[in-house]
């Protein structure tokens, strides 16, 4: 693997209906989650229309789901995209109870970390995901 970053930014599509979830998200990963990955650009979307329009558009190399959301939860807009989107990126579910595991399961995601957010834990998940995302992106139809 190499020791150098790639230079342009992946993003990451962030989904919480509150505005100080996205916050502590984004502010747990701060600009980099490893030093081997690129930046993160950050997208958010607060309402699960806004997050289904968004994936149709392409390019997200990463979803985060907040699974308290409300009133579509993260974990079904998770399924959704699971079940919808061509080359879906790779899910990172946010749970608000470790027992809640069962649901990330039936949602698909592909890492789940649970509240209160440990920063090190979630830079970790989605450091896991971009790496398998960018060795494993389908070509664009």
């Amino acid at each position: 693997m190499s020791t150098t970053a790639p230079e342009s930014p992946m993003k990451v599509l962030v989904y919480s209906d509150d505005a100080n979830t996205r916050a502590q998200i984004r502010m747990a990963i701060g600009r980099r989650p490893a030093a081997d990955l690129p930046q993160v650009e950050f997208i958010e979307r607060a309402t699960q229309p806004a997050v289904v329009a968004r994936l149709d558009e392409g390019g997200v190399d990463v979803l985060i789901v907040d699974g308290e959301a409300q009133p579509a939860g993260g974990l079904g807009v998770c399924r959704q995209a699971k079940d919808e989107v061509y080359d879906c990126p790779p899910v990172l579910a946010i749970i608000g109870r470790r027992d809640d595991g069962w649901l990330a399961t039936w949602s698909r995601a592909d890492a789940v970390v649970s509240l209160p957010l440990d920063p090190m834990a979630l830079a970790k998940e989605l450091a896991g995901l971009m790496r398998w995302r960018l060795e494993n992106r389908l070509p664009a139809l």
